[in-house]
């Protein structure tokens, strides 16, 4: 097993994972304010990831996958406005249960992590390149 290798699959797997990280939060904080379309309707409800760990039998490292995407399911906060469609007969709609906070910590980590990944890729290029120019120089 070549390191270099396994480090450019363990990186790109993790660039792949985050990605999907960053996309799942986006959708978040998008609908962070979408309610339901009639009285009483639940709004977005927000979306999960998980990641598992994945062996590559070819190299013999473990990757990061993504593992299910999934819905958060803790109960709704209730805001009183009778002019939303989506009001029940007091008044009271039901907001989605994204808090803006934790989204944009997850945000900020999954980039942080997308950032060191990608890092790992340049490096492992470097070297790569690196050991080339050394081998075409002895020759």
């Amino acid at each position: 097993m070549d390191p270099l290798l396994a480090a450019l699959k363990i990186s790109a797997s993790g660039l792949e994972a985050q990605s999907t990280r960053l996309r799942i939060v986006s959708e978040n904080l998008a609908n962070s304010r979408s309610t339901g379309d009639t009285a009483g309707a639940d709004p977005y409800r927000r979306k999960t990831v998980s990641f598992a760990s994945e062996l590559d039998r070819a190299l013999g490292v473990n990757t990061v996958q993504v593992k299910k995407l999934g819905t958060d399911d803790s109960g709704f906060a209730t805001e009183y406005d009778p002019g939303n469609p989506a009001a029940d007969d007091k008044g009271m709609v039901k907001m989605p249960n994204v808090n803006v906070l934790v989204e944009m910590a997850d945000m900020r980590e999954a980039n942080r992590s997308y950032d060191a990944n990608l890092q790992t890729i340049r490096q492992s290029r470097e070297l790569i390149s690196g050991t080339i120019d050394l081998l075409r120089a002895s020759q």
